[in-house]
């Protein structure tokens, strides 16, 4: 289990790269579901990089014309290619989509896994991608980049969990941005904020909307 940190690693500077580096490397992924083999595998970037001195991530607005999920909030990801680990498919969709040229060097772990109800199981991976990585976002897929520091997500109620009748497992839901946004993208947001907290928390039990579901 990662050791427990003294305050929040909020900041980008080398230190913060380094503790986050080895909470990374402690961290003890759940074994895959017992469905894994039926589901796709894909895998999100969850790219850090810098906002005026804050530690930040980069989502995006996928484009509205995209028939899967078009028009909401995402990580830079996407299917696996065959023979190709988590981490490549990470570090290439995050090229495809951002134009981001950044090396396995940049990704500092693996997290969680968290399997959807579209039929995905998600390989989150922790990018860190320095100050002057050149962002250009591919219009045929991405609508809109944005910048979050996680301060604005550190506090309480940033956080929420919502009942539906479909399900007995409670929705997650981060505000940012004058908006919510949900699992699967808010299921990795929440469980790297977490860990910058200083906390492990699994994510495995927390549902998606209905709307997701497809």
């Amino acid at each position: 289990m990662p050791k427990s940190v003294k305050a929040p690693l909020l900041s980008f500077n080398a230190d913060v790269r380094a503790e986050l580096a080895d909470l990374c490397a402690g961290f003890e992924r759940l074994p895959p579901p017992v469905d894994a083999p039926k589901l796709k595998h894909a895998a999100v970037a969850m790219t850090l990089v810098d906002h005026d001195g804050d530690l930040a991530f980069l989502i995006t607005r996928r484009a509205s014309r995209l028939r899967a999920h078009g028009g909401q909030w995402a990580l830079p990801g996407g299917r696996c290619d065959a023979g190709e680990t988590a981490v490549e498919a990470a570090l290439r969709e995050l090229h495809e989509e951002l134009g981001m040229n950044v090396g396995p060097e940049h990704a500092l772990g693996v997290l969680d896994d968290y399997p959807t109800r579209s039929g995905y199981l998600i390989t989150p991976v922790v990018v860190w991608a320095g100050e002057e990585t050149p962002i250009v976002p591919n219009p045929h897929e991405v609508e809109s980049v944005h910048r979050i520091p996680f301060r604005e997500i550190a506090h309480d109620e940033a956080v929420s969990f919502v009942r539906i009748p479909e399900s007995p497992r409670p929705v997650l839901r981060l505000w940012m941005m004058d908006d919510h946004i949900h699992a699967p993208t808010a299921a990795v947001v929440y469980q790297v904020r977490e860990l910058l907290l200083g906390r492990v928390t699994r994510v495995d039990g927390l549902e998606q909307p209905v709307f997701a579901w497809r």
